[in-house]
């Protein structure tokens, strides 16, 4: 395995779908069972850390030459399932954003655009023979969408204090099924109170996600190292999935009051996170 910094990369939280062993056909399914039992599979700070090495060289590699062959492994009520890294797909879909992240002069200055182009020609060629590819892992940096929340409930928190050079922990994992379940009641409610939005427009598409994957999988929304943008204390109290849920429960009993009070909570919670953002 390659040797990867001891450098902790914070800011990134992460969506990820676990799918048992069942949901991959053969030779893949082998594959996984095998890795599963390696002693030495990379962390989940190993990945990005990986990702960023390859943007040090000149010029920079925006996506990897050949798709990672890692994946996280979980192991609930003795149902193996894993995560694939997948990536080099999600380094196309990446770039495929950070026009919107980065003002054009920054985007050249980190990307140039003929290593950009290339990217893209390559993306187009593999798209063509993989129409079906989707990834198993959904990234964001220096937030967390709010149509995560609504995947999950707060009976679901775990949360870990740090401890010596081990960062806190926040994250909450669900089973797929309660996961489309909320989306769904979730946009009935949402449709029928604000009609349209940021919001409902995300839930539809991280909805349609899901529904790519096996019913049996689990969800996972882990804060990753956004923990280290969040005071201790903050993030001890951050219960921002029981604010979702209230907020929404609110709206479909028509109490708006309620509804701006869950959100307010919400905005001061992340209120920390933005500024420090802003001032980087």
């Amino acid at each position: 395995m390659p040797k990867v910094s001891s450098v902790v990369v914070p800011y990134a939280a992460y969506l990820r779908v676990y799918e048992p062993l069942t949901a991959f056909p053969e030779p893949e399914r082998t594959h996984w069972a095998r890795y599963a039992r390696r002693p030495d599979r990379p962390s989940y700070q190993d990945e990005l850390r990986r990702s960023l090495a390859d943007l040090l060289p000149t010029p920079p590699v925006p996506v990897p030459v050949h798709e990672s062959g890692d994946a996280f492994v979980l192991e609930t009520d003795g149902v193996l399932s894993v995560c694939p890294w997948r990536t080099r797909l999600r380094g196309w879909l990446a770039l495929a954003e950070l026009g919107e992240e980065l003002p054009p002069p920054v985007l050249d200055a980190v990307l140039p655009p003929v290593v950009r182009r290339q990217a893209a020609q390559d993306y187009e060629r593999w798209l063509d023979r993989n129409p079906d590819a989707r990834p198993w892992i959904r990234t964001a940096t220096w937030q967390i969408p709010l149509n995560w929340f609504v995947l999950v409930a707060d009976a679901e928190r775990r949360y870990e204090k740090a401890s010596g050079e081990v960062p806190p922990m926040l994250r909450y994992r669900t089973p797929m099924v309660q996961a489309r379940r909320r989306v769904a009641r979730a946009l009935r409610t949402l449709k029928d109170t604000i009609g349209e939005g940021p919001l409902i427009d995300g839930l539809v598409d991280v909805g349609r996600w899901l529904e790519e994957f096996h019913p049996r999988s689990t969800v996972e929304l882990d804060y990753g190292g956004l923990v280290h943008a969040v005071p201790a204390g903050e993030l001890e109290d951050d219960h921002s999935a029981a604010d979702v849920a209230a907020g929404i429960e609110a709206l479909r009993q028509g109490d708006g009051t309620a509804a701006d009070e869950a959100y307010g909570r919400l905005v001061e919670r992340w209120r920390t996170v933005r500024d420090r953002r802003s001032a980087n």
